[in-house]
């Protein structure tokens, strides 16, 4: 009876093992990669039996668009930017996915999902300072261009995307206007106008770990930076804070190269994923907002305050609106680039 039931369980496991399947999960690499292992690789093999493969890129469709169009499609699911989705979706890059499998959207940030997404994390661009530096703190973007009361360069990202709506915003319109606005050739022009106020005072930046540097050396008095960069510098002991009135928010979100032959396995590992026990120490770490409501009620309170994603910091926030920059994008950059080499 005893040599049954041995056989009966090494038959168990043989038939476990010849199911577990093998992902590959391709991320943004570097701190992000590291975490992600521990929040999501790891705990997802070690409850499914399941294999994760993790890879990183540095957001190139071209590398996914070779894959489909070959059909030698090696990765399951990509960690991509909101534009990026759209795109890579529109142009069937991706599997649509089985939401209902994945998640119910009333639980997450609005525009968690979508066709071929589900997002990861949260993240912003939001205006920062050195609170050594200024002893009074702006409380918007129309302090920004205020060179009076907060004398000192300011520093803007080196790109139409962001900088054109954070003008628009410091020159008085509304937050829920701002691509109704931008949509226009006048409203072009007037947030050009705006930039044009304090050009000859922008200390451009191009690389996200460059705002924290500028602030920290006392080159600028405010600059827009990424959300997670604040708390990174934060976490390090900088006395650098965040105003989070007007920031500007998107959603980074896993998708699934079409193609991939284990779509089903792939979804399981985002449904996983996002789950708030797994959002939690992948929130901690990074300091990007968890897409998943009922993650916060986990997180120290303090910790919670901090995040783009709290519902005090939400509120005073736009979604970047991902469909307006794909149709308008190029011709907008080519417009900025022409204008900063005046």
């Amino acid at each position: 009876m005893k040599s049954i039931v041995i056989s009966s369980l090494l038959l168990a496991s043989v038939a476990s093992n010849a199911i577990a399947t093998e992902i590959t999960v391709i991320s943004f690499g570097g701190a992000g990669k590291d975490v992600q292992t521990q929040a999501f690789y790891k705990p997802f093999e070690k409850t499914t039996g399941d294999k994760v493969i993790a890879g990183e890129y540095n957001g190139e469709m071209g590398r996914i668009k070779v894959m489909v169009d070959t059909q030698s499609v090696n990765w399951d699911v990509v960690q991509v930017g909101g534009a990026e989705l759209k795109t890579g979706c529109d142009e069937g890059l991706f599997e649509h996915l089985n939401i209902e499998q994945i998640g119910q959207p009333s639980n997450f940030v609005p525009g968690t999902f979508s066709d071929c997404g589900a997002g990861v994390l949260v993240w912003s661009t939001a205006m920062a300072y050195n609170a050594d530096k200024l002893k009074v703190a702006p409380t918007g973007w129309t302090d920004f261009w205020d060179l009076q009361k907060f004398p000192g360069k300011r520093s803007l990202h080196k790109g139409a995307k962001y900088t054109l709506e954070i003008a628009l915003m410091a020159d008085g319109v509304p937050n829920g206007d701002i691509y109704k606005v931008l949509s226009s050739k006048e409203g072009v022009d007037r947030a050009f106008r705006k930039l044009d106020q304090i050009k000859s005072n922008i200390q451009w930046w191009e690389a996200g770990a460059q705002p924290m540097q500028f602030l920290a050396s006392g080159d600028v008095a405010m600059t827009s930076a990424f959300n997670g960069r604040v708390f990174s510098a934060q976490e390090s002991g900088a006395n650098v804070k965040i105003i989070w009135q007007g920031s500007i928010y998107d959603i980074d979100s896993w998708a699934i190269p079409k193609g991939s032959k284990n779509k089903d396995v792939a979804e399981q590992f985002i449904a996983f994923s996002l789950r708030p026990e797994q959002q939690k120490p992948h929130t901690e770490k990074l300091g990007y907002g968890s897409t998943n409501l009922h993650t916060e009620s986990l997180l120290d309170p303090a910790l919670a305050a901090r995040l783009n994603t709290s519902s005090n910091n939400l509120a005073q926030a736009i979604p970047i609106d991902n469909a307006f920059w794909v149709d308008h994008g190029e011709e907008l950059e080519q417009r900025f680039n022409a204008w900063s080499a005046k």
